[in-house]
């Protein structure tokens, strides 16, 4: 069942809560993704069916929250991530997928004696500048700086509207260029055919963070979504893996 939460920034935020045993398992969607994908819904069945705690939730300006999405910037939606885990008790396994990746580092950096364990699944960070920034070309950028925002093709529907307050924002949340420790168990996950998240990011991030128990796995073929019944299942098992570590050590 949907509910709402309101953040201390004022913002109103569609969740889901399925109780069950902790840790929790949060997951964090991607851009213009919203709680109800397959992935977060695939996970919701499985905490269920294992009685584990599960939250799902839509940044503003997704999904079912209120807000525009294209006043948001990460540091809004890392916020919003942040008020939701206020909804759970006790340390949390993030599920980051894409943008959600992204956050989930930077919850993992600010908030270590929250987060346990980390799976990221085609994580995407620093994509605001590594991405966009980087692929505009320069009539693409002054325009960006003129108007401010620009829009830009996606193969997902609609055009997505990219604002130079996203840009401005993403470059005081950028995590590969400080050192960045993972102090906790984490499972990275990437498809060689994904598009929209280059595999080289994912090398480049587990080559830059540092931490005891940090893994990749390239899952061939597949791509961004990772939402087939094998990604799916690739998806199970690193949460499981993480979750018996983290137990293991309570």
């Amino acid at each position: 069942m949907t509910q709402f939460l309101t953040t201390p920034e004022g913002q109103r935020i569609a969740y889901a809560l399925t109780p069950g045993a902790g840790p929790a398992v949060v997951f964090l969607g991607g851009f213009k993704s919203d709680m109800t994908g397959t992935k977060a819904q695939w996970l919701d069945a499985r905490c269920r069916a294992q009685g584990r705690a599960f939250l799902r939730f839509d940044y503003a300006g997704h999904g079912q929250s209120g807000g525009a999405f294209e006043q948001g910037c990460i540091g809004d939606w890392l916020a919003d991530a942040r008020a939701a885990l206020g909804l759970v008790a006790g340390p949390v396994v993030l599920v980051g997928s894409s943008m959600g990746g992204w956050i989930a580092l930077l919850l993992a950096r600010a908030l270590p004696e929250r987060v346990a364990g980390l799976v990221g699944i085609a994580a995407a960070p620093d994509f605001t500048e590594d991405g966009y920034w980087a692929g505009f070309d320069a009539a693409t950028r002054a325009a960006l700086m003129r108007d401010g925002s620009v829009a830009v093709p996606s193969e997902y529907g609609a055009p997505y509207v990219i604002t130079r307050r996203l840009i401005e924002d993403g470059r005081d949340h950028l995590v590969l260029r400080d050192p960045l420790a993972l102090d906790m168990p984490v499972r990275l996950l990437q498809g060689t055919a994904d598009a929209d998240v280059p595999m080289g990011w994912a090398l480049r991030l587990i080559g830059h963070a540092t931490g005891p128990d940090i893994r990749l796995t390239l899952v061939k073929g597949a791509d961004h979504r990772f939402s087939t019944p094998a990604c799916l299942d690739a998806i199970g098992a690193a949460v499981d893996e993480v979750l018996a570590l983290v137990e293991s050590e309570e």
